[in-house]
């Protein structure tokens, strides 16, 4: 059950993929050098390797629990917190303003991979204060950024978001928490917060709570929401911690997996009220936290990548070392199951998606890069127009891709798999949150349709798609059957979703009903095509090394073989996924509500 980084594909992801030559000739991304991030990685690594992953399984037989209003969590977490926070790695993308390191996000994805990969409860505390501190650089005033970025960045203290209420789950529109001026530039805070990730634990000094509610005038519906923020213990003016907060966790949850992780319930102004301050301008709250989603759901792909990379290396040792049956070519004992071609199979399977889903995300990330840094301001609204179609699509599909894979990793065990002490289990268990918290699937397959197609007619879509017919063209040019394969199955991909962005685009009006039936395949379609492409890109480069003689050849050979399976076995499905989506919507709505 232990875990090892993939750090030649992470590094070949980086390199030849996501192109870090380019990032780092940015401005501000200087320090980012290819040496420079490998050492990264490498050091981050051995911490994610010796430190946290020894604690994943530990912790989820033993795990956080709450008393009295406390949260302790699993044994040795906090030790490895302050491990975390001293060597700097809660600020690897931060600004070094305030004590962050400054790198590009393209370097601290590996990053945030590999901790998710090590044990993604304990991971969850640093995804929350990443989302904290982007939107306090986005929104915070200054005197908010001197309060809080340091300590967060440090890791000092930790961040929270509370949106989730008893009676408003996704639906932020019904948010009933009050949030009352107290004519000094304060807020009471009131009310009740639900599904709040490390809303209280034993980690930190304080916990930085950012609180969606509503001000006595405000309107209506989402348009009426504003951000807090509402820490813990209260700041003094020099920064040092002074009164207990009114914000208290009143119980924790019990999970079905990320069980080590304190998912709380917290009660604000049970005791005459929490003491917050405004965040921006009143009723911008939904538009200030999006900034803290939207940077949790690219964060909650890469726990996807890395617990379907954690099962997936279970899954291999365990076939290498079980032996059962003779090999189907006839052999005169039992054999590793590894050998037999179904096991091949779901190890390919397992193996191919996560290759796909970490370099669609890698790439993300430096078009994030590229968005934020490059000085032509047109090419950073480009640059960002396709992240964000990007982001649910990382989110969405990547977290979908880990319960398949989970899934295969405990049949890969056979009956030792439903076993909880072999760990392949923990995996499955844990990996059935993502596609729900940070909005469900179908809330990222709603904002892609909504948000990300139809608000330009699919322009950004479309642009995409052009770069992918580039890397098509390129494939024609190669020589042997692995090529010919990838191009076919690439380009029908592609013909199926430029079908069905413009199936999207033309019929949201007409009939917005069938076109969110569709919503969800559509979402998966373009993973599986995205995440093809760059599966054919690997392929075009490995060959490349190949001819050159250059590097390890057998790890070149397996990048076109897997990028030869992923077309094969996953591209395959477009031309489906096309006639689920434009022909599908009919037998979706086909029964009335009392015909259930």
């Amino acid at each position: 059950m232990s875990y090892k980084a993939p750090l030649k594909d992470m590094l070949f992801v980086m390199n030849e993929l996501a192109a870090l030559s380019t990032i780092n000739a940015l401005p501000g991304c200087e320090d980012a050098t290819a040496d420079t991030a490998e050492a990264v990685l490498e050091e981050n690594a051995k911490f994610c390797g010796s430190v946290v992953a020894p604690l994943n399984y530990a912790s989820d037989k033993d795990p956080s629990f709450w008393h009295d209003g406390q949260v302790s969590t699993a044994k040795g977490f906090k030790e490895a917190f302050k491990s975390f926070a001293e060597a700097g790695w809660q600020g690897v993308q931060h600004p070094q303003e305030f004590g962050g390191q400054g790198l590009p996000k393209l370097v601290a994805t590996p990053c945030i991979e590999m901790l998710n990969a090590a044990s993604i409860s304990f991971a969850l505390v640093a995804l929350l204060s990443d989302g904290a501190i982007e939107a306090l650089l986005t929104a915070g005033s200054d005197a908010q950024k001197t309060t809080y970025l340091e300590p967060l960045i440090s890791g000092k203290w930790t961040g929270t978001m509370n949106l989730t209420e008893p009676q408003a789950g996704s639906d932020l529109a019904a948010v009933r928490t009050r949030a009352v001026p107290q004519g000094d530039g304060t807020f009471k805070v009131f009310g009740t917060k639900i599904f709040i990730t490390y809303g209280e634990h034993d980690m930190a000094e304080n916990i930085v709570h950012l609180v969606l509610a509503r001000t006595p005038d405000a309107p209506a519906g989402v348009k009426g929401i504003s951000l807090f923020i509402v820490p813990k213990f209260l700041v003094n003016a020099d920064g040092s911690l002074g009164a207990r907060n009114d914000a208290h966790c009143v119980s924790i949850e019990h999970k079905l997996g990320i069980k080590a992780s304190p998912t709380a319930v917290l009660q604000f102004g049970d005791h005459g009220g929490a003491i917050g301050t405004l965040v921006g301008e009143e009723n911008r709250g939904l538009e200030y936290m999006f900034i803290m989603m939207n940077a949790a759901r690219f964060g909650v792909g890469l726990q996807g990548i890395g617990l379907a990379e954690r099962s997936y290396q279970q899954a291999v040792a365990f076939a290498k070392d079980r032996m059962q049956s003779r090999d189907l070519a006839g052999s005169a004992g039992p054999v590793a199951i590894i050998a037999h071609p179904d096991v091949r199979r779901m190890l390919m399977s397992m193996r191919s998606q996560i290759e796909a889903a970490r370099a669609l995300a890698y790439v993300g990330a430096g078009i994030s890069d590229i968005a934020h840094h490059h000085p032509e301001a047109a090419t950073r609204a480009a640059n960002l127009a396709v992240y964000e179609y990007l982001v649910p699509v990382i989110k969405g599909w990547a977290t979908e891709m880990s319960q398949d894979v989970t899934r295969d990793g405990v049949q890969v065990h056979g009956g030792m798999g439903f076993i909880e002490e072999t760990g392949a289990a923990q995996h499955y268990r844990d990996a059935k949150i993502l596609t729900i918290y940070e909005g469900t699937t179908a809330i990222q397959a709603n904002d892609l349709v909504g948000r990300k197609t139809v608000r330009d007619g699919g322009a950004v879509a479309n642009g995409i798609i052009a770069q992918v017919r580039a890397t098509e063209a390129e494939l024609a040019a190669m020589d042997g059957a692995d090529f010919a394969a990838i191009h076919r199955q690439l380009a029908e991909g592609s013909a199926a979703l430029e079908a069905v962005v413009a199936y999207v685009a033309a019929n949201m009006k007409s009939d917005i009903k069938a076109v969110f039936a569709g919503s969800v395949p559509y979402l998966r379609l373009a993973g599986i095509v995205l995440g093809g492409w760059q599966m054919a890109r690997a392929a075009i480069v490995a060959q490349g090394k190949l001819d050159a003689g250059a590097g390890d050849a057998a790890f070149y050979r397996a990048k076109i073989g897997t990028a030869r399976f992923f077309a094969d076995h996953m591209l395959s499905q477009a031309s489906g996924l096309r006639s689920a989506i434009i022909d599908g919507s009919a037998g979706v709505l086909a029964l009335g509500v009392d015909d259930f």
